[in-house]
């Protein structure tokens, strides 16, 4: 399973979220998506064009990962260093590992970082 993280501005879109998941996936398809469990609606719109399930991380569980990226913007927003890697992590579940970090969508509104389960070689 490969997880795309998510991570947003209040104000990002469903085509925002879209242009960071393009950004990040590079040669990987994403089987699922996650996001803050505050943001699940910015992102149904997408996993509905998708075709993909959607999950929201608990603001504890994203707190608890902690992530090779730093922001201090995401520290002070959410505790920890990315949004989008520790939703990633989180939704892949134990042991799994990052398989693009943290990019940024073009218009600088989310953010998107690919992980996938441990119990899928890459």
């Amino acid at each position: 399973m490969i997880v795309a993280g998510f991570g947003c501005r209040a104000g990002a879109t469903a085509a925002s979220l879209h242009a960071a998941l393009v950004v990040a996936s590079e040669d990987h398809g994403a089987t699922m998506l996650a996001i803050p469990a505050d943001r699940l609606a910015i992102a149904r719109p997408l996993a509905d064009a998708l075709d993909l399930p959607l999950v929201g991380i608990a603001a504890d569980a994203l707190a608890a990962i902690a992530t090779p990226t730093r922001s201090t913007a995401s520290l002070a927003a959410r505790g920890t260093g990315s949004v989008a890697e520790a939703a990633a992590l989180a939704a892949a579940g134990r042991g799994a590992r990052l398989l693009a970090s943290r990019r940024i969508s073009p218009d600088r509104m989310a953010t998107c970082a690919l992980a996938i389960s441990q119990d899928i070689p890459a």
